[in-house]
C-alpha cells in the first residue's frame, strides 16, 4: 500500500467553502455572526435535552468557562478522571484549584464510580470539604457509567462537568453525552468527529446560563456605552469563519459517526477469534460509543510482542497508530496532585494503541491494518 493510513483526518463535505464565501462576502469574518448563531442552533438541536450551545474557541476554554461558572476558585479541589487528555485538567489549575485524580473502570476505561466516591469522602476527611466540582471523560468517544456517576454526585451534592470533547454523537442508554452533567464540553479539533479548524463548544442548561458563558467569552464585558469590567473575562468566543466550517461539518456527522462504528464493526469481524489481541468495544446495549478513534490491547504474553514494537511496525508499513493516554496522575507536572488509582488505566496505556478509525479510512485500509496487525502479532 502506497498511501498512508492515518488515525482520523479531517473530512470536508464541500459545503463548508459556501458558508465561508458567504462570511466573507458579508464582511463577518470576525468572532460571533450568523455562522456561529447558525451553527449554536444546529449542535443544539443534534444536542436535544433542551439544552443550549455556546460556541467557543476551543474545548479546553469550554471547560474553563464551565469551571468558573460552577464556583471554583484557587484553593478548591476538582475531581478529575486521570486517563485522559491534559485538557481535562489543565483548566482546573489555570483557576489555581487542584486535579484530584480518580482512575478507571475496565469496562469502559472511564472514571471509576467506586473510586469516585472514596475519593470523596477521603478528600472531606483530609480538608474538610467536598470537592468543588467532578469533570468525567467520554474516552475515545465510549460513555463514561453515568446512572452511577450521576448518583454519586447527586448525593453529595457535587456538580458534574462533562468532558465530552471525544464523544460527540455518543449516547448512554439513548442520551447525548454531554447532556448529563450541568455542563459538557465538545471539541472540534482537527481530528475530531467534525472540525472547525479548532474550536469547541459549551452545552448548557439554558438560555440565562448561555448569555452568562457569553459573556465570559467576550472579555466579561459590561453593558455600558463604554467598557466597563467588573469581573474578569476571556477572549473565547468562536470566529464567524470558522463557525462556517462547522456548518459545513453538521452535514456530514452523521455520515462521519455512522462511519467511525462501521469501521469499528470491520475491526470486530477482523480480530475475533484472534488471541492476545483485545477490541474496546460497547460493554453493553446502554452504551453506544461513537468510536472516534478504535483501540486494541495488546497481550505481551499471547502475541509475543508489545504495542511499541506493534507501532513502530505498524508506522514503517504506513499505518499511524497512537499508544493510548497516559494516565495523568503519572504525569510529571501533576505528580504531587492527590490521586486515587487502581492500576486499570496504567495497566491499559502499557499495553494498548489507537488504529484507524476516521472518515477516509476505508474498508480495504482496514483489512490492511489487520492483516498487518496480525503479522506483528504472530509468534
Amino acid at each position: 500500500m502506497n498511501k498512508r493510513i492515518y488515525l482520523c483526518l479531517a473530512h470536508m463535505s464541500g459545503k463548508e467553502q459556501d458558508f465561508i464565501k458567504e462570511a466573507f462576502e458579508t464582511n463577518w469574518v470576525v468572532p460571533l455572526g450568523p455562522n456561529v448563531n447558525a451553527f449554536e442552533e444546529e449542535l443544539k438541536n443534534f444536542i436535544g435535552e433542551n439544552k443550549e450551545v455556546v460556541a467557543l474557541s476551543a474545548g479546553t476554554a469550554a471547560i474553563h468557562l464551565g469551571l468558573i461558572q460552577l464556583g471554583v476558585q484557587a484553593g478548591d479541589e476538582v475531581i478529575c478522571q486521570s486517563f485522559t487528555f491534559c485538557a481535562s485538567a489543565n483548566p482546573v489549575t489555570y483557576l489555581g484549584a487542584i486535579p484530584v485524580f480518580v482512575d478507571s473502570e475496565e469496562d469502559t476505561w472511564n472514571m471509576d464510580p467506586v473510586l469516585l466516591e472514596e475519593a470523596i469522602k477521603d478528600r472531606i476527611r483530609k480538608t474538610g470539604k467536598k470537592p468543588k466540582a467532578i469533570l468525567p471523560v467520554h474516552l475515545y468517544g465510549m460513555p463514561a457509567k453515568m446512572d452511577e456517576i450521576c448518583a454519586i454526585a447527586t448525593h453529595y451534592d457535587i456538580p458534574i462537568l462533562e468532558d465530552a470533547a471525544e464523544a460527540l454523537g455518543s449516547e448512554y442508554k439513548g442520551r447525548k453525552c454531554g447532556t448529563f452533567g450541568k455542563f459538557g464540553a465538545l471539541s472540534f479539533n482537527g481530528n475530531k468527529m467534525i472540525t472547525t479548524s479548532g474550536g469547541g463548544a459549551l452545552i448548557v442548561a439554558d438560555e440565562a446560563t448561555k448569555k452568562q458563558t457569553m459573556f465570559y467569552a467576550t472579555q466579561a464585558r459590561e453593558a455600558f456605552p463604554h467598557y466597563q469590567h467588573e469581573k474578569i473575562g476571556y477572549n473565547y468566543r468562536m470566529s464567524n469563519i470558522c463557525a462556517g466550517i462547522g456548518r459545513g461539518q453538521m452535514t456530514v456527522l452523521e455520515d462521519h459517526i455512522a462511519h467511525h462504528r462501521h469501521v469499528h464493526s470491520l475491526y470486530e469481524k477482523g480480530f475475533e477469534g484472534f488471541k492476545g489481541i483485545t477490541l474496546k468495544s460497547n460493554p453493553n446495549d446502554c452504551f453506544n460509543a461513537n468510536y472516534w478513534l478504535c483501540t486494541i490491547l495488546i497481550d505481551p504474553e499471547l502475541t509475543g510482542t508489545n504495542y511499541e514494537e506493534v507501532r513502530v511496525k505498524l508506522d514503517a508499513v504506513g499505518i499511524e497508530t497512537r499508544p493510548l493516554w497516559k494516565p495523568m496522575h503519572l504525569q510529571p507536572v501533576f505528580a504531587v496532585n492527590p490521586c486515587y488509582v487502581n492500576g486499570v488505566s496504567e495497566k491499559l496505556f502499557n499495553i494498548g494503541l489507537c488504529i484507524p478509525a476516521g472518515p477516509w479510512v476505508t474498508d480495504e485500509d482496514v483489512s490492511y491494518i489487520v492483516e498487518q496487525i496480525r503479522l506483528c502479532c504472530t509468534r
